[in-house]
């Protein structure tokens, strides 16, 4: 009975020297953790710290369709560096196309009717004796010449009309660059909507870095220091920028997520800065870290 109470009183001390091991243990603070990357720092005395996003030089160029439409054929594929001009895609134009039919075989129509009145007064006018024709008839048939003449000109008009239609209905690049993106394939309804593009192109050999640089610390941007840039997780490789322009109107910051809608409580002043791409593994839509020398004065 004493030894199983001694046994008892054992456990408990033990039990109670566990707890307080384990209390200890979850109260001990965390050894201090090495980064799994090494955090940018600054490389100038004085600087301003920014976000910054890659952009295509001159922006990105979100290309519609003039009308909404099937897709009938893509011309190009993501990557593809085009010239200003070049097709880009096609809509579907089969009902344009009878209608142009139709239109020019209303011009064939016209032409001989004309090419009929014409031959009609050029008898007239050939008769020797003018007598025997009255004047009303022989201006009743210049009058009916001058009429065909403006019929043929309206069905000529009507062709023109339709074959600008086709044209535009074959989409062109406004500006050399890269095809960085196509949101349709052929057979898909390309909607007549601005915020559903259907290709994005953008001129990728120099690109552009917009930096938004908190309000409060707009009027401390300088245009005449440097700047760098540096890509997530790579602290040793800076990317020196040009500087561009300054955006005057101070817009809240959208580029947390990169949705075009993104609206917080912070407003920044935007900054553009332009490089050379070069070898360097940046693609547009990349988040950058941007330091902006500061005047140390």
């Amino acid at each position: 009975m004493i030894l199983t109470k001694k046994f008892s009183l054992y456990l408990a001390l033990a039990g109670l020297f566990a707890a307080l091991v384990l209390v200890w243990v979850m109260h001990r603070p965390p050894a201090p953790q090495t980064p799994p990357v090494t955090p940018v720092s600054n490389p100038y005395p004085a600087s301003l710290a920014a976000a910054g996003i890659v952009e295509a030089r001159g922006e990105n160029v979100n290309i519609g369709a003039p009308v909404a439409g099937l897709v009938s054929q893509m011309l190009v594929k993501q990557g593809q560096e085009v010239a200003a001009g070049q097709q880009l895609f096609r809509l579907d134009d089969r009902e344009l196309a009878a209608q142009l039919r139709v239109n020019q075989a209303n011009v064939a129509l016209k032409q001989a009717q004309l090419t009929k009145l014409r031959g009609q007064l050029q008898r007239l006018q050939s008769v020797e004796d003018q007598r025997a024709i009255s004047q009303e008839d022989l201006q009743n048939r210049h009058n009916d010449v001058a009429v065909a003449e403006a019929e043929l000109k309206a069905a000529e008009a009507g062709v023109y009309q339709v074959q600008q239609l086709l044209d535009r209905l074959v989409v062109k690049a406004p500006k050399a660059g890269t095809v960085l993106q196509l949101n349709l394939r052929a057979g898909e309804f390309a909607a007549n909507d601005r915020s559903d593009p259907v290709v994005v192109l953008g001129e990728t050999r120099i690109l552009q870095v917009r930096a938004d640089v908190d309000e409060q610390n707009a009027s401390r941007v300088s245009l005449t220091d440097g700047a760098k840039a540096f890509l997530k997780g790579q602290p040793e490789r800076p990317i020196d920028l040009r500087f561009v322009r300054i955006e005057p109107l101070v817009v809240p910051k959208k580029s947390l997520t990169g949705a075009f809608n993104e609206r917080v409580d912070t407003r920044v002043l935007q900054v553009i800065y332009e490089f050379d791409k070069g070898n360097l593994p940046v693609f547009v839509g990349q988040q950058v870290d941007v330091f902006l020398a500061l005047d140390k004065k």
